[in-house]
């Protein structure tokens, strides 16, 4: 980012009178809570400035304050058209103004240790990676590769809520409805049931944190994580006897729920300009218009695993530049990542109120339920009866809990 800010100075800045700054740099929380600061006259909290990176619950509160500028008034028709609709659409906030530039979006895609799958793969009939392509073969492949283990989790689904809203995606139907669980669809026990059964009989890691820690480790063979994971991911396994392996990594597209549409999800920030004078506004449009050009906006997004926000980024400059690219699972993402963009569509969210609130408490209970059955379960002999006594009434409980 600052690299590019310099760039933007030296050139078009420079050429049209615009100087661009950082007045704040700081994860998204605290970005966020220095916004709300300068937006309630927090003494000593930073001005409001021209440019802010925002997600969209962010962008909702601004909106209602009546702060940020409708960009559909600075960026023309033909030049929204450049970006990606979906993208696009998610700054919109589910209304008909334009409040939020998508400048970098990532999805959840799946990410596999081949090393330790083709021997596990070798020695199982009936299992290859194709097998991963839905979520029923990979329960299917937890199930024998906790067998063959001895007793390890295959898989670990890292956005559980993600997770969720993307099932409904794919087999027909909304998660939430007038900001309510839909808990009554029958998607949802689909979607239930990709889960509970397998993460409580030890298919499914249940862990709160990063995949790139079970990868590793060993302690899984798969991620479904999001695509900004890539960096963090280790070409070597260290097991808990402290010997080392050489590990290759394949990166797979979202699975797919049998009979399901091909759907993944999108999530990222986006630059809002606030509300200020016809000048100020016109300059931040600028920058914006600049930042987000494809060959640009690639340098700022691919090498940390997130998507350019532009079609022609996708069609002309990223599917040429994966062979100029040193990190090879960097160029395996770019592959993954043209073939999603391609097939499948992205989802988000709608920006409710406490949407992330209503993120963190859906996954926080439906960890706990989980791991509570997974420890009855180990208590007892592990069989069918075992389980069919540690879920009983499972669902219900879970379903009360959230109401």
């Amino acid at each position: 980012m600052d690299e590019l800010i310099n760039e933007f100075n030296r050139t078009v800045g420079l050429e049209r009178g615009i100087i661009i700054g950082d007045s704040y740099v700081a994860r998204n929380t605290e970005i966020s809570r220095a916004l709300m600061s300068a937006i309630d006259g927090v003494p000593g909290a930073p001005a409001l400035p021209d440019i802010a990176v925002v997600y969209p619950g962010m962008a909702t509160i601004m909106v209602d304050k009546g702060l940020l500028v409708d960009l559909s008034t600075l960026f023309n028709a033909e030049e929204l058209s450049r970006y990606i609709p979906a993208f696009l659409e998610e700054g919109m906030l589910g209304g008909d103004a334009l409040y939020i530039i998508p400048v970098a979006k990532s999805t959840e895609v799946l990410f596999v240790n081949v090393t330790l799958f083709n021997s596990f793969a070798a020695e199982t009939e009936g299992i290859t990676l194709s097998t991963l392509a839905t979520f029923e073969g990979i329960l299917e492949a937890a199930e024998k590769y906790y067998e063959w283990s001895g007793g390890k989790a295959f898989m670990y689904y890292r956005d559980l809520f993600n997770f969720t809203l993307i099932g409904f995606n794919q087999l027909g139907g909304d998660f939430l409805e007038d900001n309510k669980y839909n808990f009554s669809s029958p998607v949802f026990r689909r979607v239930w049931d990709a889960y509970f059964p397998s993460a409580v009989k030890g298919g499914l890691a249940i862990f709160d944190s990063f995949g790139s820690h079970l990868m590793a480790t060993g302690e899984t063979v798969c991620i479904l994580d999001s695509t900004a994971s890539v960096a963090f991911l280790s070409d070597t396994v260290t097991y808990s006897d402290n010997t080392k392996e050489d590990c290759e990594l394949a990166i797979l597209p979202y699975p797919v729920f049998e009979g399901g549409a091909k759907a993944s999800i999108q999530q990222g920030g986006g630059m809002c300009v606030f509300k200020s004078d016809a000048r100020r506004e016109y300059a931040a449009a600028v920058f914006l218009k600049w930042f987000t050009e494809p060959q640009r906006n690639i340098r700022f997004t691919v090498e940390i695993g997130y998507m350019p926000v532009t079609l022609q980024a996708f069609s002309e400059y990223l599917e040429r530049s994966p062979q100029n690219i040193t990190n090879e699972n960097v160029r395996k993402l770019i592959n993954t990542v043209v073939e999603m963009q391609r097939q499948y569509s992205f989802h988000f969210p709608l920006p409710i109120e406490g949407i992330e609130e209503t993120r963190i408490n859906y996954q926080r209970a439906l960890r706990t339920i989980a791991e509570n059955a997974r420890s009855d379960y180990l208590s007892q002999e592990a069989d069918g009866a075992a389980y069919e006594a540690v879920s009983a009434g499972a669902l219900e409980r879970f379903v009360s809990s959230m109401r």
